[in-house]
């Protein structure tokens, strides 16, 4: 039976891609205007086009130098996780990858722990900026190096097996788990409360100094991961046959693990742990649009932010003047879909 033709413009994955683009704006413009403080939509529009009136300066203020670099922090993290998630689970074959299994999450910690109750000897948390400094320094050092040192740990006479390596990621995250036992063991009341609420997950650090830096790299980091769309395509046809199409398939790992790697440990140093972004949002564009990685990785980069924008707004509304860490919010959604797809491998397996 033919599709009607609704049902065929509805599925065009531009018409899709424009749908997920028009829902991230809207939630964009709703998280900008709601908060603490609701501040009317007209408020909104004209402090983003900086013409409100005086009685609205402190709305403005809050509009644009509060809420909307938050905002754009939550969208360039949020398609970084989202888009990494896609590309490992492209290369991994398997639906259940995410970036905290190869290391990346774990690693981060570990870095991000050890300079809180280390490091703080050298730079005191007194000294804020360079404080935060060293800590995402450490946090992006600590989870490059773990992926680093498992691709290593998996590396067999110059090729990679796929399952030994997420084995030895699982191993890997279960070690540093208990170095950071360690490290939390040893450490004072002020430094435990401080990574505490870093591993929770959070963007109440994002202002425009961050955006600033932060934008170029994960933005030139995103380009870089879209134009391997089509060799991730041929990766779908199976290893043996993406080889014999002339792809160079290790090579092709060895670049895409480094720079989720390198995207996710950045986004790890500025907000801590956010996770199952990157596991959901590929799936449900999968969903929608099929496993083509032409459009796959921009709807799961799309997908992405408007989640993390939306967990953000969440975290901020859910509580009267507090805010609850977003990587909580995460993981309530995101374990419970965890495990429906666990139980769906499982259901599929016994046929």
């Amino acid at each position: 039976m033919q599709p009607s033709p609704t049902k065929r413009i509805w599925q065009q994955p531009g018409v899709v891609l424009g749908l997920i683009a028009l829902g991230l704006l809207l939630a964009m413009f709703v998280s900008a205007a709601l908060g603490d403080k609701s501040i009317p939509p007209t408020t909104v529009v004209h402090a983003l086009l900086n013409m409100e009136a005086p009685d609205d300066a402190i709305n403005g203020i809050i509009v644009r130098d509060i809420r909307v670099p938050r905002i754009l922090t939550a969208v360039l993290v949020g398609a970084t996780l989202a888009i990494a998630g896609a590309v490992l689970q492209a290369i991994f074959r398997n639906p259940l990858a995410d970036p905290g299994l190869i290391g990346v999450s774990a690693g981060g910690a570990a870095g991000a722990i050890s300079f809180i109750v280390f490091g703080s000897w050298l730079i005191p948390a007194s000294w804020t900026v360079l404080h935060e400094l060293g800590i995402s320094c450490f946090t992006m050092a600590g989870g490059i190096g773990v992926t680093l040192l498992v691709y290593r740990l998996a590396l067999h006479e110059g090729r990679i097996h796929v399952t030994t390596m997420l084995l030895i990621g699982l191993a890997m995250n279960a070690l540093v788990g208990a170095l950071i036992g360690y490290a939390v063991f040893f450490s004072n009341d002020d430094q435990l409360r401080d990574y505490t609420f870093w591993s929770l997950g959070s963007l109440a650090r994002a202002n425009w100094n961050v955006l600033s830096w932060l934008a170029p790299i994960i933005v030139l980091l995103i380009s870089a991961l879209l134009r391997y769309r089509r060799q991730l395509n041929l990766l779908l046809l199976g290893e043996y046959e993406a080889v014999h199409l002339g792809l160079n398939v290790e090579k092709l790992r060895r670049r895409l693990i480094l720079f989720t790697a390198g995207g996710v440990g950045l986004t790890v140093a500025l907000c801590g742990m956010i996770g199952f972004v990157g596991l959901i949002t590929p799936h449900l564009c999968r969903l929608m649009l099929g496993p083509d990685h032409r459009w796959l990785l921009p709807a799961s980069a799309l997908m992405g932010a408007t989640t993390l924008v939306i967990a953000d707004l969440l975290a901020r509304i859910s509580i009267q003047y507090s805010e609850l860490p977003v990587g909580v919010l995460t993981a309530t959604v995101g374990a419970p879909f965890f495990l429906y797809l666990i139980v769906r491998a499982k259901r599929r397996a016994s046929f």
